[in-house]
């Protein structure tokens, strides 16, 4: 089984079926007789396919779903998942040059670098949500009004919870780069930037942000990515090489639509996939399930309506200068998408 490698030479985890489902021990003999009813709906071989993600991201979930529910085999896929904790630009760029045949993320955090035009086609989609704004009550932040000449904490200058709250607050006529600060700590420490002053607020993903909160008195939601017009809106999309778009575009649609279904188990049973997911996390899976159940993942786009919301995102993005002012979002959205299922 082959590893890849980021640019600091560490070495990215592989998680073949038999690994994930070695990792589920004994709680997941119902998952694997899932698998064995599913794989005699897959005929001929299995079309192999490395699948990067982040281990770490709940939100990624339909992933080790889809293998140990045995909906890769069923779409005719033999997925190997690769653990990938680099930068977007890295994951990108390993699509690209197809060291990795596809990879699940934010599009709040790949719209910017594929501005930079990597050969990698957004295809489909698994759900909503992820992203959370939090304010501080004693502090005086209990909504997004207070925040002006406040300090917003996160764990990453160029996470997708900066650029998407960046949008929400200029929409609500705060502007994000002189009304307010963004002051970058380390995850585990958010609460305590806030207890001591140093922030007002906090913009960070789940769970790390459901686990400060447990912690962190005071802490109240103020908005999150599925706030107002962003209600029906996808969150992680799934990308796949341009090369496999021209050169083997069934790979990709069943790559598509094993995402898609997988999607759709996760809505119908986020204890299944707390169960599933918890390997892979430190986090209890009641937290896990608590998580799953802010989500929408029945809401997934593909096709024209993906293409769509790719165009309103970069419209977005270009309003707060994350995008150049001389990209076009309609041309930008044409570009980076692919339609693989018609």
């Amino acid at each position: 089984m082959h590893s890849l490698q980021n640019r600091d030479g560490l070495e990215s985890k592989t998680w073949s079926r038999r690994k994930l489902l070695r990792a589920a021990g004994a709680a997941g003999l119902a998952g694997a007789a899932g698998i064995a009813a599913q794989r005699a709906t897959a005929a001929g071989p299995l079309r192999p396919i490395k699948l990067a993600w982040n281990a770490n991201a709940i939100c990624l979930s339909a992933a080790p779903v889809a293998i140990e529910r045995g909906i890769f085999e069923k779409h005719g896929l033999k997925v190997e998942l690769v653990n990938f904790a680099g930068s977007t630009d890295q994951l990108l760029e390993i699509i690209a040059t197809s060291k990795a045949d596809a990879g699940l993320g934010m599009i709040h955090r790949w719209i910017k670098p594929l501005e930079s035009g990597f050969d990698v086609k957004l295809v489909g989609s698994s759900h909503g949500g992820c992203s959370r704004l939090v304010g501080y009550a004693p502090a005086g932040v209990k909504e997004l009004k207070h925040l002006k000449g406040k300090t917003i904490a996160v764990s990453d200058l160029n996470s997708p919870g900066k650029n998407f709250f960046s949008v929400l607050l200029t929409k609500a006529g705060i502007d994000p780069e002189r009304d307010v600060s963004w002051r970058q700590f380390p995850g585990d420490m958010l609460g305590l930037a806030v207890e001591k002053g140093e922030a007002q607020a906090i913009a960070d993903g789940d769970p790390n942000l459901l686990l400060v909160q447990r912690r962190t008195q005071g802490l109240v939601d103020l908005a999150s990515n599925l706030s107002g017009e962003y209600a029906a809106k996808t969150c992680c999309v799934l990308g796949v090489s341009g090369a496999m778009v021209r050169n083997d575009r069934p790979a990709a649609a069943a790559l598509t639509r094993a995402i898609v279904e997988a999607s759709d188990f996760i809505s119908d049973n986020p204890a299944e996939t707390a169960r599933i997911f918890s390997p892979f996390s430190k986090v209890p899976e009641s937290e896990l399930r608590a998580v799953l159940a802010t989500l929408t993942h029945r809401s997934h786009p593909v096709g024209k309506p993906l293409r769509d919301e790719i165009e309103f995102y970069a419209r977005d993005f270009k309003q707060v200068k994350v995008l150049k002012p001389s990209t076009d979002p309609a041309r930008f959205a044409a570009h980076v998408y692919a339609d693989v299922l018609s």
